[in-house]
């Protein structure tokens, strides 16, 4: 069955606004960030005003009610993701934030010098600078993957990338720059072979798509709650049970603890370990909510109406002159995201005369600086689509972009 999205977008509040300028809004920069549903702002909204009370901690009525709501996102995210068990969930402030506290914490206690770790010329700063840190504290190495012309992983020397050195594969499941889609399997069994843990970057694929972690066997897997209609400061990271029961803890403090003596302390099982500090409590449960309407809506329904998006959108732009287009033309191995140059324009005045008409898509390097070095661009202009966007979002981008190369006096080319 597939969706409607007239009738979604009219649960979002944020997309029949108009903007300063009398302009209706055209909200193309889900990559960035995606809006939410009403449901998600009244269940933040509540906790606040009715159920509000720390966790874990409090014998009372409110602390225990708001306990329940907290643990029990937990169990509905293991449950959203076919997560191995509900202790596999750790609830962080990002994708940033996990990607962080595995290489602090497995990373530091299994990699030593001399070691490797494999990226992509490609990975967005959160998975690439983490590493860069722990490489120069253990005087490990950094390899990387390059891409192929349609941006897609050259795996052509994949086994003298990933050898018997390697201890952790940190790669990205979509490119948050072109939206190429890549199909890891073939890099999870070779870092099998030579015993190597694999951490996914899913900040960009599990908002668009259906995930089964366990089929996809990997170690870690990093994901946002606000790109998938959550709140900000909630993250995710799903780890293989036996690997985070014999990681040390990142942070220290309240909640993560067993026993606490003035020069020792021994630490609560997990998810509580990893999870030290009172967390964003509200925005957990606001992620609840958008878990809720995201299974009601359907992950499938949702990449097949952004793929739907993607091909209408990358057949107006072919029309349009003066374009450059970045990414596979292959839908198959493509999510919600188009980026593109204009010739002789930088993306921040495409962006700046966009917003003029209304049209909010993100310009810049888009924390991808290697990779846009590698292209010889100072970044680009890039429009990205969730399941309330529709055609008519499109050909407003279209007719905008139309008014740039008005204003620069550029004549289309046939």
């Amino acid at each position: 069955m597939s969706l409607d999205p007239y009738k979604l977008r009219l649960d979002f509040p944020i997309l029949s606004q108009t903007m300063p300028n009398g302009k209706p809004l055209v909200y193309l920069d889900n990559g960035a960030t995606s809006q939410k549903p009403i449901s998600v702002i009244q269940a933040t909204d509540d906790y606040y005003a009715k159920e509000n009370a720390n966790i874990h901690r409090g014998v009372y009525y409110l602390s225990q009610h708001a306990t329940e709501l907290f643990e029990r996102t937990r169990i509905k995210t293991s449950h959203f993701f076919q997560a191995q068990c509900a202790k596999a969930i750790i609830f962080t402030r990002g994708t940033t934030d996990a990607i962080n506290l595995v290489a602090q914490t497995y990373g530091r206690a299994n990699v030593s010098e001399g070691d490797e770790i494999v990226l992509s010329v490609q990975e967005h700063h959160s998975n690439l600078v983490p590493w860069q840190m722990l490489a120069q504290e253990k005087k490990a190495f950094l390899k990387f993957f390059p891409i192929l012309e349609d941006t897609t992983y050259d795996l052509s020397k994949l086994n003298e990338i990933i050898t018997k050195r390697t201890k952790i594969v940190a790669i990205s499941q979509m490119s948050n720059v072109t939206g190429t889609v890549h199909d890891l399997s073939k890099i999870i069994d070779r870092a099998r072979q030579v015993g190597a843990k694999v951490l996914v970057d899913g900040a960009q694929a599990a908002c668009h798509m259906p995930i089964h972690l366990v089929d996809m066997d990997v170690d870690f897997y990093a994901f946002s709650a606000h790109k998938m209609l959550g709140p900000t400061g909630v993250g995710v990271l799903f780890g293989k049970e036996e690997i985070l029961e014999a990681m040390p803890p990142w942070l220290g403090g309240g909640d993560m603890i067993e026993s606490v003596e003035l020069e020792s302390s021994t630490y609560a099982a997990l998810p509580a370990k990893l999870e030290a500090g009172t967390p964003n409590i509200a925005g957990v449960i606001g992620f609840s909510h958008a878990l809720d309407y995201l299974q009601k809506v359907g992950m499938k329904n949702i990449k097949d109406h952004e793929r739907m998006l993607t091909e209408y959108a990358l057949d107006q732009l072919h029309k349009v002159g003066g374009l450059t287009l970045y990414g596979t033309e292959d839908l198959e191995k493509r999510g919600g995201v188009v980026s593109f140059t204009m010739d002789g324009i930088h993306p921040h005045d495409v962006g700046s005369i966009l917003d003029e008409e209304g049209v909010a898509i993100r310009v810049g390097h888009h924390c991808c600086q290697p990779l846009m070095k590698q292209l010889q661009i100072p970044g680009t202009c890039r429009a990205s689509f969730y399941f309330y966007n529709t055609k008519e979002d499109i050909d407003m981008l279209v007719h905008s972009i139309g008014k740039v190369k008005s204003i620069f006096g550029r004549v289309v080319r046939k």
